[in-house]
């Protein structure tokens, strides 16, 4: 996909994005030129600068690449703190950041983890930005 012509639909936007997610499609930019996965996908790889970047399905599996507790969160995320916070590989080589479900001392480098994707609460929405308020919320679980 090298057309630079990008709308709201185009997955390599966030919008187009997280509503293949919501579809059930996890998407991830390839670049052409270096291999580089890019998640959530963009219109030019940050790996080479190359804007040959071709979409493809993803590996919701993967393993926890860094992680930490979040102790301090924005103020509408208070009442969840603590909360785990990793860096996922996934099984084609993209790293994507996300929410574990399990607590931070359950949580090591190297464990396996499986992505999924759920409606946002109604808090969630409120927080939200307009456009954001019906995007799906992705967790890492434990396998």
């Amino acid at each position: 996909m090298t057309d630079d012509s990008l709308d709201a639909t185009d997955p390599r936007t966030l919008p187009g994005f997280f509503d293949a997610l919501a579809d059930g499609e996890l998407l991830g930019g390839v670049c052409a030129d270096c291999g580089q996965v890019l998640l959530p996908p963009r219109p030019a790889c940050y790996a080479c600068g190359s804007r040959a970047v071709d979409v493809e399905p993803q590996s919701r599996e993967g393993r926890i690449f860094s992680c930490t507790e979040v102790h301090a969160p924005p103020p509408a995320f208070a009442a969840d703190a603590p909360y785990t916070v990793a860096v996922v590989e996934l099984g084609d080589g993209g790293r994507l950041l996300g929410r574990v479900d399990a607590d931070y001392a359950d949580v090591a480098i190297g464990d396996p983890v499986e992505l999924t994707v759920r409606e946002p609460t109604p808090e969630e929405q409120e927080v939200a930005l307009d456009y954001e308020a019906d995007w799906p919320v992705h967790v890492f679980e434990q396998r």
